[in-house]
């Protein structure tokens, strides 16, 4: 029970008592609670957020988001301060992660991005009301 000693002193506080079927309970409820969170999920999530977490990449998004519509991959190269090696390595990452949808017209590709990364920049973008 060491595991859930200040678990005990939490719900003792809250309800002034504490006994071990009120421990199980609540240990029941977080377990609930963890299968609702979905944490198996992490290593996807973890993925999109870390696409989003470098400079190059979060701009390209942007860019797509604010291009409504398509780019072609050459036409990010005079809006970026970058090598078009990192450019390369930023659509696929980005791909990779579901941000960005890219198709190939001839020699040319052109990226979109998709819901997914509508949906981030939009929560993003969203007012902060509860600070």
């Amino acid at each position: 029970m060491a595991q859930t000693e200040r678990l005990e002193r939490l719900i003792a506080d809250q309800a002034g008592e504490c006994c071990d079927t009120d421990v199980a309970a609540r240990v029941a409820e977080l377990d609930d609670l963890r299968t609702e969170a979905a944490l198996d999920r992490g290593d996807d999530d973890v993925g999109v957020f870390g696409a989003l977490a470098n400079e190059t990449r979060y701009r390209i998004v942007r860019l797509l988001a604010a291009a409504d519509g398509e780019l072609c991959v050459c036409e990010f190269d005079p809006l970026l301060d970058v090598s078009e090696s990192a450019i390369s390595h930023a659509l696929s990452d980005l791909t990779g992660a579901g941000l960005v949808a890219r198709r190939k017209e001839g020699k040319w590709r052109y990226y979109r991005t998709t819901d997914r990364a509508e949906a981030l920049l939009a929560a993003v973008d969203e007012p902060e009301v509860d600070r």
